[in-house]
């Protein structure tokens, strides 16, 4: 019997609020009709009704960053260093057992928009659903942006995840996370918020910049996730290989236990 799949990553589209404005993807799209001078240099003489019903190839002009679209961000985006001081990994340096392991999840979806995640809150979902987690998890948090994705409010949707909360799921081995939100940390709007009422710098990417203590990965822009059981799946989310660079673009699948 085949394995259930479910995938986790959303489209790269254009029009839709997946990222803040300047950041956005740019698809442009070219059917079979717009591409005859693409192919006719290739063969000197041809004409367009040469071709099967007129017709030449489709193909988009896809403009990207490397954080567009559901992607695995590396070490290197989060500090030039990790582990207390070695080089951090860019994306073409990431293990690629990371990338295939069996997935936890934690369900965030009834604390508030800009929550910021506690140690305390990690081990209390742990509790909840049974499970002690193993070196090389992949752990992935549902949170309430996943059901706000495509609309205005996604980018300030969903909680963040604490330098603690963080720090609680590296130091017992685990190498790489994952969130349906825009960012692994609070929504920037809230951690403004509090920045401005504190003047404490330390709470700008707390959760990011616990990569400088112990190296790891996360996946943002996930997908789905309420789909998923709390555990009994593996996911797989190799990323593009892209040389030197802080992120790649992945097809984040789960895999369901049969």
């Amino acid at each position: 019997m085949a394995n259930t799949l479910i995938d986790l990553s959303i489209y790269l589209e254009n029009d839709v609020v997946s990222d803040p404005e300047p950041f956005r993807p740019k698809i442009t799209y070219m059917n079979h009709q717009d591409t005859f001078h693409q192919v006719e240099p290739f063969f000197p003489g041809l004409e367009k009704k040469d071709l099967p019903d007129s017709e030449a190839w489709a193909v988009e002009l896809v403009e990207l960053n490397t954080h567009n679209g559901t992607h695995l961000d590396a070490p290197y985006h989060f500090h030039s260093t990790m582990n207390k001081g070695e080089k951090s990994i860019t994306i073409d340096e990431v293990p690629l057992d990371w990338c295939f392991q069996k997935g936890v999840k934690l369900d965030f979806r009834d604390f508030d928009d800009g929550y910021v995640i506690t140690a305390d809150d990690v081990a209390k979902e742990l509790d909840r659903i049974g499970h002690t987690l193993s070196p090389l998890d992949i752990v992935v948090v549902n949170t309430r942006a996943g059901s706000r994705y495509g609309c205005d409010d996604y980018l300030v949707a969903g909680v963040g995840m604490g330098y603690d909360a963080t720090m609680y799921l590296l130091e017992r081995g685990v190498r790489l996370t994952g969130t349906d939100a825009w960012s692994w940390d609070a929504p920037f709007v809230h951690t403004a918020k509090k920045y401005a009422e504190t003047g404490d710098s330390s709470l700008i990417w707390e959760g990011h910049k616990a990569g400088r203590d112990i190296g790891y990965c996360h996946l943002e822009k996930l997908h789905n996730l309420e789909s998923l059981p709390d555990k009994g799946f593996t996911i797989s989310c190799f990323p593009v290989k892209i040389k030197g660079a802080s992120a790649g673009w992945t097809r984040a699948v789960a895999i369901l236990d049969e």
